[in-house]
């Protein structure tokens, strides 16, 4: 196997529309395809699509991401910090700075961790 590439990333969702407007109007995510008449909608971040699903309309449980996030890149840090908290997201960390980065934590409606990052070092 060679794998050349990382596609995409599910995150498990309960209600759709409420994810759809979180994904497109509070992160401000480009909506992209929804899987036919199914309650699952991908979003372009630029180098990964996230799609997010409802996973009972697949005949699986729902559970949120436990155990892993999905960390979105941004250029200026405290800006979309302050653009997200201002639009009320709350941040589940401080901001971490790990001598290469900063980065700080949020969930989704559901309860999936999100993140934001921005490399000052390389």
């Amino acid at each position: 196997m060679a794998v050349t590439g990382t596609d995409f990333v599910t995150i498990p969702i309960q209600d759709f529309e409420r994810s759809k407007a979180f994904y497109r109007d509070t992160l401000g995510l480009e909506e992209s395809k929804q899987w036919g008449d199914l309650p699952a909608q991908e979003y372009e971040t630029g180098n990964l699509t996230i799609a997010i699903m409802d996973p009972t309309a697949f005949g699986q449980e729902f559970r949120p991401a436990g155990g892993s996030s999905v960390v979105l890149q941004v250029d200026d840090f405290e800006a979309s910090k302050a653009d997200l908290e201002g639009k009320g997201v709350e941040f589940v960390t401080d901001t971490i700075d790990s001598g290469i980065c900063h980065q700080a934590y949020f969930r989704d409606p559901d309860g999936n961790v999100l993140g934001i990052h921005h490399r000052y070092a390389h």
